[in-house]
């Protein structure tokens, strides 16, 4: 097979070949042919998540599915279509989903199976605008499964262990515009004195640094959702925070171009234009480049960004940035916002990865133990340890078992997690 590798370039895919099924029917045909086998998205998993030594099954031709419901407040969507492909399709129909991540490139059953999220006190992960999806077995049996069933909460985030998701339902709601304003130099001290307030400024609130000082941060970004956003003024950020609003557009790596970036200053704009930090026709974020991060509870969140303040000497010469924000806790036994609100500590790191990998055991063990690393991004914890922060990990490890009985999709990085 042809070199085979992820959106980073860091990972390259063991797999014996990649296979494109353009149909239900084709697809059924390839899992029917046996071995190892995983289901490939969008390709920007950082770690070895999507990989395996069988067959790789990417979904990106198969028929799209794009269904309104007759309600008007839902939509049955292709797995493999990517949100930034999806939105302009709502937003045709006068639609909306009420989040989206930083980047518009992925894929929906990718993000959903990982708990990818975007920002908001108020806003869940992706994942919890799941209302119903369809999976394949790797038998070849299609199950359905919508919220309230009995296995949906452990089958929503499922890191790809029960089959290959079909199509997804998703709650929508009415389009509405966002403004997104951005903030420079903020305090430290003044944001973790009052952590709560700072990520209430907005809808959505992201506060980046590359801890090249410890004093200030670089930027934040704050997106209002309209008609509901309240006047941000500059004697309101400035008082409280000693912050700036941003002279120009700005990107969230200081010296970057910030022409991939969706609009700032204010102006207000379509939800899916906003939303995101880039736009979909640009390659986003740095391009090259390795991630982590780690979700900790509300509770624990002003110690856990003290902690990487305390190791910014080490941090700032690996790093492009670093990104902290808000998701709202949920109930799903796999999503790192599982029965919290949570704190997402989000690290973009230059592509050393020998360097970054040296360096996370230091990271985690200062870290509090209700840390709970990204699935689809670097990270060295154990593999047990990583099982332990997870309550309802035992019941989705049953439900993976009646799922896939011959454990085709268990890979080496499930099988770290005693899967």
């Amino acid at each position: 097979m042809a070199s085979e590798r992820n959106w980073a370039g860091n990972i390259e895919y063991r797999a014996a070949r990649v296979e494109h099924p353009a149909s239900p029917d084709q697809l059924q045909e390839l899992l029917a042919q046996g071995g190892a086998v995983r289901m490939l998205g969008s390709r920007h998993s950082f770690n070895t998540l999507a990989d395996t030594d069988g067959t790789l099954i990417a979904l990106d031709r198969m028929p799209t599915v794009f269904e309104v419901s007759p309600e008007r407040d839902a939509v049955r969507v292709s797995g493999a279509l990517r949100y930034g492909d999806l939105a302009p399709l709502l937003d045709a129909e006068g639609l909306a989903l009420a989040n989206l991540a930083s980047l518009p490139h992925i894929s929906i059953a990718g993000a959903v199976a990982t708990g990818t999220h975007g920002s908001g006190d108020a806003l869940g992960s992706l994942a919890t605008a799941v209302r119903a999806l369809t999976i394949m077995t790797p038998a070849g049996e299609t199950r359905s499964l919508a919220r309230g069933d009995e296995d949906f909460d452990g089958a929503v985030v499922s890191l790809g262990a029960l089959g290959a998701v079909i199509d997804v339902t998703l709650d929508v709601e009415p389009a509405y515009e966002v403004a997104q304003h951005v903030f420079e130099g903020p305090s430290w001290d003044a944001i973790l004195r009052d952590f709560d307030e700072v990520t209430g400024i907005g809808t959505s609130v992201s506060i980046f640094s590359t801890w090249e000082r410890t004093d200030v941060a670089d930027q934040i970004w704050v997106k209002q959702r309209l008609p509901e956003a309240r006047e941000i003024t500059r004697a309101d950020l400035f008082s409280r925070l000693d912050a700036q609003p941003a002279a120009v557009k700005r990107h969230p790596i200081l010296g970057v171009d910030p022409v991939a970036c969706t609009e700032q200053g204010g102006e207000p704009g379509r939800w899916f234009e906003r939303l995101p930090h880039f736009r979909l026709e640009f390659t986003p974020s740095a391009g090259a480049e390795l991630q982590s991060e780690y979700l900790v509870p509300r509770s624990d969140a002003v110690e856990a960004i003290q902690v990487v303040r305390t190791l910014a000497g080490q941090i700032a010469p690996l790093l492009l940035v670093n990104e902290i924000r808000t998701v709202r806790g949920d109930g799903l036994w796999l999503s790192s916002s599982y029965e919290t609100d949570a704190v997402g500590i989000h690290f973009t790191w230059k592509p050393d990865e020998d360097a970054v990998r040296a360096f996370l055991p230091t990271l985690e063990a200062a870290l509090p133990g209700t840390a709970r690393p990204h699935w689809g991004k670097v990270s060295t914890l154990d593999g047990a340890e990583v099982r332990s922060r997870y309550p309802r990990f035992d019941d989705f490890a049953a439900l993976a078992a009646r799922y896939d009985p011959e454990r085709r999709l268990v890979n080496p990085y499930l099988q770290r997690l005693d899967l």
